[in-house]
Order: structure tokens, then C-alpha cells, then sequence
């Protein structure tokens, strides 16, 4: 379960709309910080250090790509954009910059409320991986510490792209499909939401140095799903 005492940042220009997700999240017995713009909000994240962050995409001065990629130079906290009603554009652009998840607008109290209690759940619990260190080819997990090396150099993997490889090298040998991660890493409210799922695959993989046309780690299987091979 997530913690009560988790801070949340609430980024967003609309006065009301920040107004609106304050009191939701409070009355969930969250810590609520607020910021109306993307300088602003920089600026209370260094200070505070929340647990999430939940960032509009269109504000005036710094709009939510640019204050998501400067959170991701020093921070892997989970990031929930929020995007405008049926924009997918909106939210792979999100995605492929380092963001989590996403809600849409115009959204719910309670869609609000489950979105971020299922994203502060996934952060706070990992199934439990039958060795500490995974090593196949150049790719090293130390499940332990959570810390992912290829060759000499550790990767900096955001909490969700930890999670999805820590999921499918925990099954290396076996095929897993795209509803199985997506409810492993996700939740099964996710599950049938495959653009989320391959836009963290084609991430993940960029940051392995993988190939997506002749991949060495993390292989497709047309219509079946992802897998990794065994380690020998």
C-alpha cells in the first residue's frame, strides 16, 4: 500500500484545476506541494523532494517537457503528465522524455486518487527475484541494490523502466506477453494499453544500446510478446 505521508508536487497553471487536485489528493492524506509554473515548481522539487510529480504540459513560461527532462538530469521519481483530452501525441511525446504514466483531461476525483495511489504501490513493492544478480551479456542487475550496468557503465533507468526489466530478465527463457507486463508493471487497469508498453520497450532498449532491428537483450515475438534469453 502507499505510503499516506507521500508528498506529491502538482504542477499546473490553471489556478482551479491546481485548486481541484490539491483537495482531492489531501483528502486522500497526501502532502501536497503546488506550483503554477515550471520554473517555480524546479526550484520547490529541489527544495521538498517529493515522492511524485504530476506536471501539465501546457504552461506559458516552461512548458511540462522541458521541466520533466530537467527533473530526469538528477531525479528518477515517477512523473505523471497530464495531457489534453485524445492528444496520443501528447502522450508518447511524454513518455519517450521520461515520464510514467499520464492522466487525461478532463478526469475524475477518483481516477485522480487511483492513479496516483497506483503509482506510489508499484514504487513501494517489487515481486521478489529468485537471485540478486542477473547477468546476460554486457547486462548486469543487481536486484539488491537496483542498480543496472551494460559493460562498465551503470544505466540510469527510471523506477517503471527498473521494473519492466527487472520483469522480464526475472523470466529469462520464457515469453512474456504485453497484458502480463503491463499488469506486473502497470496494474491491471492498464492491461489493453499496449502504446505505453512499447513506447518504455523502444526506451528501455535505447538506454540498453539495443538494437530494436536485431536486438542483443530484450526480443520481440511478433503477436506473442518480449522476452529475454536464458543466461547460460
Amino acid at each position: 500500500m502507499p505510503s499516506k505521508n507521500a508528498s506529491i508536487l502538482i504542477v499546473d497553471d490553471d489556478i482551479r484545476m491546481l485548486r481541484m487536485m490539491k483537495r482531492v489528493l489531501e483528502l486522500e492524506g497526501f502532502q501536497v506541494l503546488v506550483a503554477s509554473s515550471g520554473e517555480t515548481s524546479l526550484k520547490i522539487f529541489e527544495k521538498e523532494t517529493p515522492d511524485l510529480v504530476l506536471l501539465d504540459i501546457m504552461m506559458p513560461d516552461m512548458d511540462g517537457y522541458t521541466v520533466c527532462q530537467q527533473i530526469r538530469e538528477f531525479s528518477q521519481v515517477p512523473i505523471i503528465m497530464v495531457t489534453a483530452k485524445g492528444d496520443d501525441k501528447e502522450k508518447v511525446e511524454g513518455l519517450d522524455i521520461g515520464a510514467d504514466d499520464y492522466v487525461t483531461k478532463p478526469f475524475s476525483a477518483s481516477e485522480l486518487a487511483a492513479r496516483v495511489r497506483a503509482m506510489l504501490r508499484r514504487i513501494g513493492t517489487q515481486d521478489k527475484p529468485p537471485k540478486s544478480i542477473f547477468r546476460y551479456k554486457d547486462l548486469t542487475i543487481d536486484f539488491t541494490s537496483h542498480r543496472v550496468m551494460v559493460g562498465n557503465q551503470e544505466l540510469n533507468l527510471t523506477s517503471t523502466e527498473y521494473r519492466l526489466l527487472s520483469y522480464i530478465s526475472s523470466n529469462a527463457g520464457r515469453v512474456v506477453t504485453p497484458d502480463q507486463l503491463l499488469d506486473k508493471v502497470w496494474g491491471e487497469e492498464y492491461i489493453g494499453a499496449p502504446h505505453l508498453l512499447q513506447v518504455n520497450i523502444a526506451r528501455l532498449r535505447q538506454k540498453l544500446g539495443d538494437d530494436a532491428k536485431n536486438p542483443a537483450y530484450i526480443l520481440t515475438r511478433p503477436g506473442i510478446g518480449y522476452m529475454m534469453s536464458k543466461p547460460t
